[in-house]
């Protein structure tokens, strides 16, 4: 009872001050009025560098650690084997299986994605019901933590469908929890094109589906991109989802039938066993290299598209 009086209380008294702020703010002379907007702006501005400052070197303290934990371990041998067993430790058949995932999820959920951000800025009526039922269910889906979906994975392909600890599994599971981000990008990118661009192909006498393919897609593909290179990331970096759905056994997969472990997963599994910290750092080196790799990859694409 004590408790809420105090919050109820503190909220009444933010009000008053607030109005008693406004009145006194109304009536103040100009002059001081103009002191106080460039007061503010030089505080709004010096506050944004502040903040900037600290993400960048928060950003730049994480990966100076990784690095240098890293890097003096990189070129283990056993780090790079080909030929893997039980205990090793090497992270090849890793990356195989992530570049592996990587294409699998992109192949299934990009497409899907697009089409559907295509059909519901393109095709539907502006404000439509089922469009926005359609848009709140992405934004829901988005924010559900990956755990949920690696457990809908595993009861649903897992053990209803029969794929148990798969390629296949996990890639499908991934590509349920890619298509919002990108059918949400790809919206935003399809918005961003001018109106003008539909209305010229139009009165050239463009048909809808022509002008969709040759003007709104090219032009929109920069944004597009933008949301492939977030998926990618995302898929790279996960490890909750794919440790209920592909597994965690060290094989570079022969099928998408197999069981396999993603780099995120087997440095996970490093970590937890305690004896091979300094190789799990070597391979969040790894980790970062192949993202950074894939966002150059889709970023060279991306620009290749917005010249044309």
């Amino acid at each position: 009872m004590l408790r809420l009086t105090l919050i109820f209380g503190g909220f009444a008294l933010a009000v008053v001050l607030f109005f008693l702020l406004r009145r006194l703010y109304v009536m103040l002379p100009e002059n001081i009025l103009r002191r106080l907007v460039r007061f503010w702006d030089k505080l709004f501005q010096c506050l944004t560098w502040v903040f900037a400052g600290v993400t960048v070197v928060t950003l730049g303290f994480i990966l100076f650690h990784i690095l240098s934990n890293g890097v003096p371990h990189l070129f283990s041998r056993r780090l790079f084997a080909v030929n893997v067993g039980l205990g090793d430790i090497s992270m090849f058949p890793a990356i195989i299986s992530t570049i592996l995932m990587v294409v699998i999820v992109l192949a299934i959920s990009v497409p899907l994605g697009v089409f559907t951000a295509v059909f519901l800025v393109e095709y539907m009526r502006t404000g439509s019901r089922f469009v926005t039922v359609i848009r709140s269910a992405a934004e829901v889906l988005a924010g559900i933590p990956s755990i949920v979906y690696g457990l809908f994975g595993l009861l649903f392909f897992g053990t209803f469908l029969g794929m148990h600890l798969t390629i296949l599994s996990g890639a499908l599971t991934m590509s349920i929890m890619m298509l919002p981000l990108i059918i949400r990008t790809t919206e935003e990118a399809l918005k961003a094109v001018s109106d003008t661009y539909r209305e010229g192909s139009f009165a050239l006498g463009a048909g809808k589906l022509r002008t969709v393919f040759r003007i709104i897609l090219p032009s929109a593909m920069p944004g597009i991109f933008t949301g492939i290179i977030l998926a990618i990331g995302r898929v790279v970096g996960e490890s909750a989802a794919l440790i209920f759905t592909a597994g965690t056994i060290l094989q570079i997969p022969s099928s998408l039938f197999d069981s396999a472990r993603t780099l995120t997963v087997h440095m996970f599994l490093l970590a937890g066993y305690g004896r091979y910290v300094n190789e799990a750092y070597a391979t969040a080196v790894v980790l970062l290299l192949v993202v950074l790799a894939l966002n150059a990859v889709s970023g060279l694409i991306a620009r290749r598209f917005s010249k044309v």
